[in-house]
């Protein structure tokens, strides 16, 4: 969930045009079950300011935070004079890796808590005044039109703050994240070199663990600050510890699966997403109308099909897809399909995964302004056809695709990626895929290794931009023609990006059995393919159903 597209459909949401509870307060608080057993104490003569505090910062360092500010304001109502609760507010109010500028709105918010926490800066402990000194160098208002000095000194304050309470979890784990939104998921480069100061976040972070293992906020930020780098699996502790930390928040319950798929544990990223669209789906039961937390409850469902694609789990994977689309409220949808349109068609993504060919056919059209959505159909549709044998009515949803594609405007993304980025793979597959029945198969493959370049050229994203490796169809291809070697190296080249995959493991164990090759390693990867496919409902032949030869 990502950079300047949450950023503007945060700010329309907060306009009124898709949710009307923006406004925040303790009115509207409510006390949640599933919070687990976070505490930090502050400096409030009442226990039930305490309470709300303590979910306020669950909730905070769930991403949740709307509803944070609601139990901040209701911990400042039960204790008047409580500094903390008016930091929170104050720190709820700003930016964020997923929403990295603010609106006049928020600023001004931000602000005026800040100034009540500094006047009641007397009545707190040495740690929070830092905290609170520290906040407050973190707005202005009115806000500058460039903020990044505000986000320098908020930073430089929190350090200093860490300096002083090294031993403190929280400040520790709140100075790492005011370093990364410095330069928001942007912190490794594509040969896993660190970037910027994302040194210093990983040691703030890894020393906020030291202190306190179960910190929520500390392995949510650990997370996301080493998942895209090249050493993924020191966060697996992390990951496995946020899946239950605090059950009732469905963004840290989703958070495991960003280092699941990154590892190869498909089937638990599935589990996780799984666990988190409950947990939401039970906090927006009774919760006022969610804003800006809506878009992670759609993420869950989008890494969750995801997940179960790569795992073999067709029956989740498409559940998850339907229920996208089902849930997506049309009136967002239409205003917002520039920014979030590009992960509806899930479906159809996941048909093809599954070789669903006849069913891909009956799809009916989407409206009109479901431009990615229609684009996708076109593609879906001439692959089907492709694998059916039906090459003519292939190509002329090849040209369909291209007119589609071309009427997306160049600023439409798919979270961290342009969709002027991501269908040009589609284009690849559709041609590659056709070529190949027509019989003219060194052409196709060149087509598909074009594809698989555009694909590795991608930002990197969770779930990826495209979410069916080209990889998987070239080898199925390939070995459909015998060219076994060439699958092979495919193959290898599929899993040192997408690690354990059942895919493409299992396409590497056909090219070796095929080749009479490393017996030992097919037996082995026979036991990895085990692992691989624990909870599938579906278990293919091949890496690819547009290969039946080889199925």
């Amino acid at each position: 969930m990502k950079r300047k597209t949450l950023t503007l459909l945060a700010a329309l949401l907060c306009a009124g045009l898709l949710y009307s509870n923006c406004h925040a307060q303790a009115a509207d608080a409510k006390l949640y079950q599933g919070f687990g057993d976070f505490h930090r104490s502050i400096s409030a003569a009442s226990p039930d300011a305490q309470k709300w505090f303590d979910q306020g910062m669950q909730l905070l360092y769930g991403f949740n935070h709307d509803e944070a500010i609601r139990s901040f304001h209701a911990a400042a109502e039960a204790d008047p004079s409580a500094a903390m609760p008016w930091w929170g507010i104050a720190y709820a109010h700003g930016i964020n890796i997923n929403d990295p500028q603010m609106t006049d709105e928020r600023s001004q918010a931000a602000r005026q808590a800040a100034d009540k926490a500094l006047a009641r800066i007397a009545t707190a402990s040495p740690p929070e005044a830092a905290l609170i000194r520290a906040v407050s160098a973190r707005y202005q208002y009115p806000a500058p039109e460039d903020r990044k000095p505000l986000d320098l000194a908020y930073a430089d304050a929190m350090g200093k703050a860490y300096a002083s309470h090294p031993g403190d979890a929280d400040i520790a784990a709140l100075f790492g994240d005011s370093l990364m939104n410095l330069q928001p998921w942007d912190y490794w480069d594509n040969q896993g070199n660190a970037k910027g100061r994302t040194l210093e976040i990983v040691a703030a972070l890894e020393a906020a663990l030291k202190n306190d293992p179960f910190h929520p906020g500390a392995n949510h930020f650990y997370i996301h600050t080493v998942e895209a780098s090249s050493n993924p699996d020191r966060a697996e502790a992390s990951a496995d510890r946020l899946r239950t930390l605090v059950p009732g928040a469905g963004h840290l319950v989703h958070m495991p699966s960003h280092i699941y798929v990154r590892v190869g544990r498909y089937s638990d990223a599935v589990d996780s997403n799984a666990q988190a669209v409950e947990a939401d789906r039970s906090y927006f039961s009774i919760a006022p109308e969610p804003s800006m937390y809506f878009v992670y409850y759609a993420h869950n469902l989008h890494f969750l099909s995801y997940a179960a694609m790569m795992s073999g789990r067709y029956q989740d994977a498409i559940t998850a897809a339907r229920d996208l689309e089902r849930e997506m409220p049309e009136p967002a949808l239409k205003d917002f399909a520039f920014l979030i349109e590009g992960i509806m068609p899930t479906t159809l993504h996941v048909m093809i995964r599954f070789g669903k060919w006849e069913e891909i056919l009956e799809e009916p059209a989407y409206p009109e302004f479901r431009l990615v959505s229609n684009a996708v159909r076109h593609y879906a549709r001439s692959i089907a056809n492709s694998a059916l044998g039906r090459t003519q009515a292939a190509r002329a949803e090849m040209a369909a695709f291209e007119t589609a594609m071309a009427a997306v405007p160049e600023d439409w993304h798919i979270f961290n990626n342009p969709v002027a980025k991501v269908l040009p793979i589609a284009r690849a597959m559709i041609e590659g895929e056709l070529l190949y029945r027509e019989g003219n198969y060194d052409q196709a493959f060149a087509i598909l290794r074009q594809g698989i370049a555009a694909e590795d050229a991608l930002v990197y994203d969770e779930p990826p931009g495209w979410m069916l490796p080209v990889r998987h169809a070239l080898g199925a291809l390939l070995m459909e023609q015998k060219r076994y070697a060439e699958a092979e190296a495919v193959y290898r080249e599929d899993l040192t990006r997408n690690r354990d995959n059942g895919w493409g493991l299992l396409g590497l164990q056909n090219a070796l059995r095929a080749q009479k090759k490393n017996p030992a390693e097919a037996i082995h990867l026979s036991g990895q393919l085990a692992e691989a496919w624990i909870k599938a409902d579906t278990l293919p032949g091949s890496s690819c159903y547009c290969a039946p030869a080889s199925l």
